[in-house]
């Protein structure tokens, strides 16, 4: 029988969730995020690209809006009204000083407890080599979190008034191979299906079993459940700050 995870403590009050395109966040997480949003937590989504080299065939300059507005759509389906955007080109992201100054800012201007973002190894599972833009968005956030707390580090920021921040309490990897903790999604898990399928043009577009939001996620916490007391849960890598 495998491990059973504890829950993982839900005492804060802001969290910024970061990562690299519209949809990451629906593949795992938005469900503990409905769940989060509905005790009150503020919740905001910080996307590094617009996502507009996610569909081929599609031109990045039409791809790009649309894939922005359904990220918003689908932010509002789990109680997340504040999506921010910064532009980096989609697919080739950079682990480089720029957007360690990009994330620093928005870690300083949201000031959350604790940071989301999706796994950043070199493969999903084993299995599958990960995505260059998950890698570089994963690491460049766990920089930017240290950067944050730091007023000699971007010190341009705390002159234009952003105050460095060194409150952020925990990390929490979605979609990560050694999960630490579980968050129970029985309350949040329709709210995230409705969340991924804002993504009508980018489901659309893929084929499998990655296209159906309703079974893939039901599927996803049913599995996650089995090291949580059987109760459908989304699971987390969490390591302190």
């Amino acid at each position: 029988m495998s491990t059973q995870l504890p829950e993982l403590p839900n005492d804060f009050e802001r969290v910024l969730a970061v990562v690299a395109h519209p949809d990451d966040l629906e593949y795992g997480a938005s469900g503990a995020i409905a769940v989060w949003a509905d005790a009150g937590t503020t919740v905001a989504y910080l996307l590094v690209t617009r996502g507009e080299a996610g569909i081929d065939g599609l031109d990045p300059a039409e791809c790009g809006p649309l894939r922005e507005a359904e990220q918003v759509a689908a932010a509002k389906r789990v109680g997340v009204d504040v999506v921010e955007f910064l532009d980096h080109r989609d697919g080739v992201i950079e682990h480089d000083l720029e957007l360690r100054r990009d994330i620093a800012a928005a870690i300083r201007r949201h000031r959350p407890e604790v940071v989301v973002v999706i796994n950043f190894d070199d493969t999903w599972f084993g299995q599958h080599w990960n995505s260059p833009d998950h890698r570089n968005t994963g690491r460049a956030t766990l920089d930017a979190i240290g950067d944050a707390g730091n007023r000699w580090i971007f010190p341009e920021q705390v002159a234009d008034g952003l105050e460095p921040w060194d409150g952020v309490r925990m990390i929490a990897v979605s979609g990560s191979s050694e999960p630490t903790h579980a968050v129970p999604i029985e309350d949040g898990l329709e709210r995230a299906i409705a969340s991924l399928e804002a993504h009508t043009a980018y489901l659309d577009a893929l084929s499998g079993d990655m296209a159906d939001a309703r079974t893939f996620l039901t599927d996803m916490a049913t599995s996650a459940g089995k090291r949580f007391g059987g109760r459908p849960a989304a699971l987390f890598r969490v390591f302190g700050a």
